[in-house]
């Protein structure tokens, strides 16, 4: 089974395509629209956007009370937990998300690239594109579960995604609900490199903005960053 221990990481890297990653405004914002069709706009839009939803107390998965509240980029860390994929990921289910992190910056480019590749391949795009990605850095310092040698081999499979991350996020949710922090686990995309998954918003300490990347992917094997 996992076992807890403590961890040290500042500076962990997390990379969040730009146009999700400006300021905690609605687009709706921007339109040229009569101000009593922006009102119901903007009443149609919180109520069902995921993270506005958790905010007043209606996801049963994340309450408000473990959401940031009056922090820097607040919003950015409470939409990792309240928009999780539709499938989940490694570590978490699709009604519940988690701040995803790499230890270097070259993990989480290789993670991210990884399923931008898988996007151009599953639409059938054989076009080499670029995509522009905010690098928001945060600090990490307490007792992380860590895998054992079973659980490495079951929960870190590189494929087939998503069937892989069934054992990850069953064991994610033992873990959850018997109050770990979340997990430490080696890189599957870079290897030698490491990842956090944290579980609770209030432990991602010190978000914040580091520098804008352009990450440029083909269908093939290799990816660039500038």
């Amino acid at each position: 089974m996992a076992f807890p221990k403590p961890i040290e990481h500042y500076g962990t890297h997390r990379l969040i395509p730009t146009k999700y990653a400006d300021a905690d405004s609605s687009v709706l914002e921007t339109l040229s629209l009569p101000a009593e069709v922006i009102s119901d706009l903007t009443e149609l839009d919180a109520a069902t956007n995921e993270r506005k939803l958790a905010e007043q107390g209606e996801n049963i998965a994340i309450g408000p009370g473990e959401l940031l509240l009056g922090v820097p980029e607040a919003h950015i860390v409470n939409a990792a937990f309240c928009h999780p994929h539709p499938q989940g990921s490694r570590f978490n289910n699709s009604r519940r998300g988690a701040w995803y992190a790499g230890v270097e910056l070259e993990t989480s480019f290789a993670e991210v690239a990884f399923h931008k590749r898988r996007f151009l391949q599953d639409a059938r795009i054989t076009a080499t594109l670029t995509f522009d990605y905010q690098d928001f850095l945060a600090d990490f310092s307490g007792v992380y579960s860590h895998l054992d040698p079973h659980e490495i081999e079951t929960c870190l499979l590189p494929e087939p995604v998503p069937e892989c991350y069934a054992p990850g996020q069953a064991l994610a949710d033992l873990l959850l609900h018997a109050g770990s922090n979340g997990v430490v686990y080696p890189s599957v995309r870079n290897p030698g490199g490491t990842c956090v998954a944290c579980f609770r918003p209030a432990l991602v300490y010190n978000p914040r903005r580091g520098k804008q990347y352009q990450l440029t992917v083909g269908a093939g094997e290799q990816w660039a960053t500038t």
